[in-house]
């Protein structure tokens, strides 16, 4: 193991490169490991960086803004890569799914990629949004809205292990409800009913701290005027049951500040929280702020 940060670029084709290249320059290559290749560094500007490289092959043509295999297989390939090293830390540019899916890595995004090389003993990994005091964890993550599913065990087993990755004394969740207005006693759904609040009848008594089932606009509505007046969250983690629950409020909030954190697995990983933007891709006008915040947040 070592006890470096490993930093890989993502997509070939997107802007993974152009915003690791920058974010280095404002940061700095101190114990730093990059898990990339030269041809790609040097077309996106890093000729000159002194960082520590890790080198994954990569003969194909670098095409900005396009979803290959070439690029995909490159993706997962420095994943993997990155978790033989087993470094301190693990921060990832994004990824494009689709590539990777193209090249017959069929995972739903790089958090299952991270869980697949490094999860032992039934650990499982969680996707957490961070920025600053604000977190939000996903109960579920890339699945069709339609595919959502919840029930009594995910919540405990989640809530269970965020509030032991979380090293927070008493932390306090806030539960947001999976259906409007959380069910209004089961007029709008009986999720809420018959399967959120016994979890959290469980959750209590065995000693979490945690809400039952509110309606997420009030919730984060909430959030929203503590953040603006600077005052102390209410809560130390919101808790969403389903991507964009939890993600609009997070970007909209947090902006560029958003990191993208997975939990659960030995080592830390942290990746800026938007994508590949591959309309954008090569142009050189990347913003890297999100990507300055997923590596200061592990050094």
């Amino acid at each position: 193991m070592t006890n470096k940060i490993v930093i890989t670029t993502g997509d070939v084709n997107g802007i993974g490169t152009e915003i690791t290249l920058k974010a280095l320059r404002t940061l700095g290559c101190n114990n730093v490991v990059l898990v990339s290749n030269r041809k790609v560094l040097d077309f996106y500007g890093g000729a000159d960086m002194a960082c520590e490289l890790v080198e994954i092959p990569y003969d194909a043509e670098i095409s900005p803004g396009k979803i290959t295999r070439e690029s995909g297989e490159f993706s997962f390939r420095a994943l993997e890569k990155a978790c033989e090293l087993r470094p301190k830390a693990i921060v990832t540019a994004p990824v494009a799914k689709d590539a990777m899916h193209l090249a017959g890595h069929h995972f739903n995004g790089q958090t299952e990629v991270l869980e697949h090389f490094l999860a032992h003993n039934g650990q499982k990994a969680e996707m957490l949004f961070v920025a600053g005091s604000f977190r939000v964890l996903l109960l579920t993550r890339h699945c069709p809205l339609k595919e959502v599913s919840i029930s009594e065990k995910l919540i405990i087993d989640k809530v269970e292990r965020l509030a032991e990755s979380l090293k927070i004394p008493q932390p306090r969740f806030a539960l947001c409800g999976l259906n409007p207005h959380a069910g209004e006693h089961g007029v709008l759904g009986r999720e809420e009913v018959d399967i959120i609040i016994p979890a959290v009848e469980k959750l209590r008594a065995l000693g979490v701290d945690i809400t039952f089932p509110q309606p997420s606009d009030t919730l984060f509505l909430g959030a929203a005027e503590s953040l603006k007046n600077d005052k102390k969250l209410p809560y130390d983690c919101y808790i969403a049951m389903y991507h964009d629950q939890g993600l609009i409020p997070m970007k909209l909030l947090a902006g560029e500040k958003a990191v993208n954190v997975t939990i659960g697995l030995d080592i830390l990983r942290t990746s800026p929280s938007h994508g590949t933007a591959f309309d954008i891709a090569g142009k050189g006008i990347a913003n890297s702020n999100s990507m300055i915040e997923a590596i200061k947040l592990v050094s």
